[in-house]
């Protein structure tokens, strides 16, 4: 178990330890675990994951949350801070998000604080489950639809259709989605932007035809909720409506823990109507313990993270965000040019501070092998064989950008010379098209099981690796 993280820096706890360790020897320990782990991103060669990347922001934040971090946001009652954190969070969001729109028209938007963006996107299932009341549901979207619909669908019984989206624009199609809804259909969704490439599904001709055919219309803004909005602002090409302006949008999910700058463990789940959050409430009024009534999935919650994300927001206010936002995509902008600036590598549909690049000259992952080498993180995808880019704040420093281009120069005349031979990232990403075999399968699980293991199995005893 050489490989167990710090087994050969740090004891191994077995099991709980008989006697406690002074604090301060527990606080040196994280300190250096979170030093050496801080060092892998502040560089700048890391793919979304860290989005602010600043730590005053984070020492800020850490202040926040630790004077209501002991706090249980169940209880308003004791803690009416949470009402005001998590009320003003809403309303935040639903500004942001041209709620004033939706009230225009008659309704009555409001929202919810999750845990994330799958907190977000599973709240979303279950009220457009609940409030359709269909024997046998379904939920339609395109492909490249984030995999946590397909959790959320799978977990509450719901039949998901996924829709081909179109090869060239890697966004939605819209007549394949609409060949999917039938009786049975609660909901359809498009993404604002979808992680894999970065482009923005047509919002408003999805949201006519949820409208046409009477169902709810979900826009997945977990990525890009809380900086495309900026970006419009900016006058930055290719960004369409996609909010509450748009009549037919009945719900959105935004994070507050990616471009919102908080901490992770928030997101934002906005209705248009009450009616429809409302359809996701739990209700139990006969159990011995008392009338059981809770507005979502989750029961205590930490009010540190409700003050927390407040904190962000109302710190930073428009006029921060919209300073992070111009310098994101400035940046996002050149380093797009940088992979166009090599007639080997394609940019993968018009996408905006997030993209997606391929190459038909060569194995895409040896470009990422050779980037791995230089210490760049990237996400590798499938169907076809890409790499993902989601530009944020530590990529906007000084240098980063002119890094990249050198190191991928290298990187192409690296591809290049590997020919045929395999990527090592080959392994992992990509590795079978078309579907997967028995093999590859088994391959994924033994992958996730040695994960498993990694957090559960420890070193023998007798010493620290």
């Amino acid at each position: 178990m050489a490989d167990y993280p710090y087994a050969d820096q740090f004891v191994v706890n077995r099991g709980l330890p008989t006697k406690g360790r002074p604090r301060e020897e527990v606080l040196a320990e994280l300190r250096h675990m979170a030093t050496v782990e801080d060092a892998t991103w502040e560089t700048g060669r890391c793919s979304g994951t860290m989005y602010c990347g600043d730590h005053d922001h984070y020492d800020f934040l850490t202040k926040s949350f630790g004077m209501f971090a002991h706090q249980n946001a169940l209880q308003r009652d004791m803690c009416p801070s949470s009402t005001k954190f998590e009320g003003e969070i809403i309303a935040m969001s639903l500004d942001l998000m041209h709620a004033d729109a939706a009230r225009e028209r008659g309704h009555e938007p409001v929202g919810m604080v999750t845990s994330g963006g799958t907190g977000s996107i599973i709240h979303a299932l279950l009220a457009y489950r609940e409030a359709a009341g269909k024997e046998r549901p379904n939920f339609v979207k395109p492909e490249s639809g984030h995999p946590a619909f397909d959790k959320g669908c799978h977990l509450f019984g719901i039949e998901v259709r996924n829709a081909p989206i179109d090869p060239v624009t890697t966004k939605a199609d819209v007549d394949a989605m609409a060949a999917l809804i039938d009786d049975n259909t609660i909901a359809i969704m498009g993404s604002a932007c979808n992680y894999g490439y970065g482009t923005i599904d047509p919002i408003e001709e999805l949201a006519a035809l949820a409208a046409e055919r009477g169902v709810g219309m979900h826009v997945d803004g977990c990525l890009g909720g809380f900086i495309l909005p900026f970006g419009e602002e900016l006058g930055v090409a290719g960004i369409p409506v996609f909010d509450f302006r748009v009549p037919g949008v009945t719900s959105i999910s935004a994070d507050t823990h990616k471009y919102g700058y908080a901490f992770k463990g928030s997101s934002a789940l906005l209705f248009r109507d009450k009616a429809l959050r409302n359809s996701q409430y739990f209700h139990l009024l006969e159990w011995s313990g008392g009338k059981y009534m809770s507005p979502g999935i989750d029961g205590s919650r930490s009010g540190g993270l409700l003050a927390a994300t407040w904190a962000a927001m109302v710190s930073l206010g428009r006029e921060g965000y919209l300073g992070y936002a111009r310098a994101i995509f400035e940046t996002a902008a050149a380093m797009q040019q940088a992979v166009r600036s090599h007639p080997e590598l394609q940019i993968m549909g018009d996408p905006t501070f997030c993209f997606s690049f391929t190459s038909d000259a060569f194995d895409i992952y040896h470009v990422m092998d050779s980037m791995a080498g230089k210490s760049w993180r990237f996400n590798g995808q499938q169907y076809p064989n890409a790499i993902h880019m989601a530009v944020t704040r530590p990529q906007t420093q000084d240098g980063v950008v002119e890094q990249f281009a050198d190191d991928l120069a290298e990187a192409v005349d690296y591809a290049k010379s590997k020919g045929s031979e395999p990527a090592f990232s080959s392994a992992v990403y990509g590795g079978v098209a078309g579907g997967l075999d028995k093999a590859t399968e088994d391959f994924i699980v033994m992958i996730m099981d040695d994960m498993m293991d990694k957090q559960q199995a420890l070193p023998p005893a007798g010493g620290q690796g």
